[in-house]
């Protein structure tokens, strides 16, 4: 009966080790869903990109307000996705996990190539720098990205001469 016993104990514990969802768990359901983005920003796929992130995510583009809710998020992103083609590398370098919350840290690289419809203005260019994302477990069990921040490591151009004669 000892070993009985034993056995459900462990079981259960297997279970509610696996339910809580550890750090490697975490880190790849965050890296499966990375990738998906990823593939959804290169195909101008939106619905998928904002299946991505919870109803009341903030998304952070640099030199921008932010995204505020997903229904921003779509917004923004019809649009951008008409500008041209978005090339996104992600680097995931360290997931920590609190129960149904996580944080991302990571690495990117973005490359865009601007289009016909691109905003005047608007040049291709490359970027890369660091991000973090808060990730949390939502009541029907999917990671959805909360808080989306990327931070630049290219220099801001310096701000243009004046016209000549102006001070």
């Amino acid at each position: 009966m000892t070993r009985a016993v034993l056995l459900l104990v462990l079981a259960q514990a297997m279970v509610a080790a696996r339910a809580a969802g550890g750090a490697e768990d975490v880190r790849d359901v965050i890296e499966r869903q990375n990738a998906k983005a990823v593939r959804a920003y290169a195909g101008g796929d939106v619905e998928t990109l904002v299946s991505i992130f919870a109803e009341d995510a903030w998304q952070m583009p640099p030199n921008n307000p932010p995204l505020v809710g997903r229904e921003a998020i779509r917004g923004y992103w019809r649009q951008a996705v008409t500008w041209g083609k978005w090339d996104f590398k992600l680097e995931v370098q360290k997931v920590d996990v609190s129960g149904p919350l996580a944080v991302e840290r990571g690495k990117y690289v973005l490359t865009f190539a601007a289009g016909p419809k691109a905003p005047p203005g608007l040049p291709s260019f490359t970027d890369r720098g660091n991000y973090l994302v808060h990730w949390r477990r939502e009541a029907d069990g999917q990671w959805r990205a909360v808080a989306d921040a990327p931070v630049s490591e290219v220099p801001m151009a310096p701000p243009a001469s004046p016209p000549p004669g102006h001070p």
